[in-house]
């Protein structure tokens, strides 16, 4: 299938509840995504998960925004016809004027080469890692990667 590609200064945009069905999605996101919106709204957001995504970011990213803190993450999606895009996405919660979280807001630029250079064959490890040990072998590999690099992902995930 083929990599489809968006321009720089393009901006995908999505919003889910707090369950992560989408609740909104951008012109882009929908073109990208192959999905009409009536076809996506209320779906969960998980419809464009690439399997060749590690899940361990995703339990990063789960984990980051239960906390009530944005994430920063790169993610590759799968459109409704197997295409595929590479996305850095920054991920945050959305509250009620109480302060409650009712949802998630995410906004997805192009990431550069130079990042897809780095994360490719970290997320190719990973996968491996979680495909012969579960999340745990792939949880440690990640943990061992920060701290090899200052400790903390936010830190590391915005080095490049």
């Amino acid at each position: 299938m083929a990599e489809l590609k968006f321009e720089s200064d393009e901006i995908i945009v999505s919003k889910t509840d707090t369950h992560g069905k989408i609740t909104y999605g951008n012109e882009l996101f929908l073109k990208l995504a192959g999905y009409s919106e009536k076809d996506i709204l209320h779906a969960p957001h998980n419809i464009i998960r690439h399997p060749d995504m590690p899940k361990i970011i995703f339990k990063l990213l789960w984990d980051y925004l239960k906390a009530g803190k944005e994430i920063y993450a790169y993610v590759v999606n799968q459109s409704k016809n197997g295409d595929h895009y590479w996305v850095f996405a920054n991920v945050t919660p959305s509250y009620d004027t109480s302060g409650n979280v009712v949802g998630y807001y995410s906004v997805r630029r192009r990431p550069t080469e130079k990042a897809l250079n780095i994360i490719k064959p970290l997320y190719k490890q990973l996968l491996n890692a979680e495909k012969t040990g579960g999340m745990s072998a792939s949880e440690k590999m990640v943990n061992e990667l920060l701290e090899k690099n200052g400790g903390r992902y936010d830190k590391f995930i915005l080095s490049f």
